[in-house]
């Protein structure tokens, strides 16, 4: 064979095999346009999000072992790149995307308003621990009795004669129900003075039945002038109604360490026997649980909560020596 034959063969080779390579890459091309169509009809220019590249990537994931489509054998190197392409560039939009997420949520986390960035309470009331009967619906009045008073021991006759008056209307009211007038009903009594009090004739025991602003029962009107009359006899022989009453517990209160409520008697042995004594003596409406809860506000017995503010400041005036004033 010439030499110029042998370069016409060559060059026939070749342009067969450029033909052959032209023919494959529309043939790949068509076949990927296929296939795009089935799996994702819409087209790839009509959106460019990372949703719709997320769809497309798990669409081709999902299907490019589905028969129906093509068998695995049609699928061209180039079918093979494109899928890996999409898929890359879908993982890497949502890689970002879930880091800016993440970011939002930490951002929500930290300025969310449910979220209190000092757990330190601030408000005075909220660093003040009280008794458990002390609640958030305590009335103001109750509240400031239970600082102020309510274990505090008391020496002085007026007081212990009001204190002992006031547990008395325990029968018929609540604590709440009796501070709110107890400016009122001290003002009616003359301040509790056992002297003024025993004094009292009919029309003003009328005149204390029928004021409808103290709204006090007749009986219990005249309970407090008997009693009244009672504690003038108690000055004469023991030399004050204080003196008599801490006699009890030898001039010096009894300090308790409840950290329950249920712990907090209603009556105790002492105090039945400061009732019995007082009943001897003609006293009225002393049973011992009245008397109890006059110990406790009298501060003759300590009965806070240990966990109470007001445990430790009562012990505290109770440790002193007795003071007769």
């Amino acid at each position: 064979m010439s030499k110029q034959s042998v370069r016409k063969h060559h060059a026939l080779e070749k342009h067969r095999e450029k033909e052959k390579t032209r023919s494959n890459n529309i043939s790949s091309n068509f076949l990927l346009s296929k296939h795009w169509k089935k799996i994702y009809p819409i087209g790839l220019h009509k959106t460019s999000s990372s949703l719709s590249l997320s769809s497309l990537s798990l669409s081709l994931s999902q299907t490019s072992n589905d028969s129906s489509i093509t068998d695995s054998s049609s699928i061209t190197p180039l079918d093979q790149k494109i899928s890996l392409a999409l898929r890359l560039i879908a993982s890497s939009r949502e890689k970002k995307e879930g880091s800016s997420m993440s970011n939002k949520n930490v951002a929500r986390t930290v300025i969310s308003p449910t979220c209190n960035p000092n757990p330190n309470p601030s408000s005075e009331e909220e660093l003040m621990r009280r008794c458990n009967w002390i609640t958030s619906t305590s009335d103001k009045v109750y509240v400031q009795f239970h600082d102020e008073c309510w274990g505090v021991p008391v020496y002085d006759d007026h007081q212990l004669f009001e204190l002992l008056a006031l547990c008395g209307m325990l029968m018929d009211f609540n604590w709440t129900e009796i501070l709110k007038r107890r400016e009122q009903i001290r003002e009616a009594f003359g301040g509790f003075n056992a002297n003024h009090v025993a004094k009292m004739g009919e029309s003003e025991i009328e005149e204390l039945i029928s004021n409808t602003s103290l709204n006090l029962a007749e009986s219990r009107v005249r309970c407090i002038v008997d009693n009244a009359k009672c504690i003038v006899k108690i000055v004469r022989e023991y030399g004050s109604f204080s003196s008599y009453m801490w006699n009890y517990v030898n001039y010096k209160p009894i300090i308790n360490r409840f950290r329950h409520p249920r712990n907090v008697p209603l009556r105790t042995p002492k105090a039945e026997t400061i009732s019995k004594d007082l009943l001897k003596k003609g006293f009225r409406f002393v049973g011992p649980v009245i008397v109890y809860s006059f110990m406790q506000a009298a501060g003759m017995t300590i009965d806070h909560l240990v966990d109470c503010i007001r445990h430790k400041d009562c012990v505290n005036l109770a440790e002193r020596p007795w003071r007769h004033v």
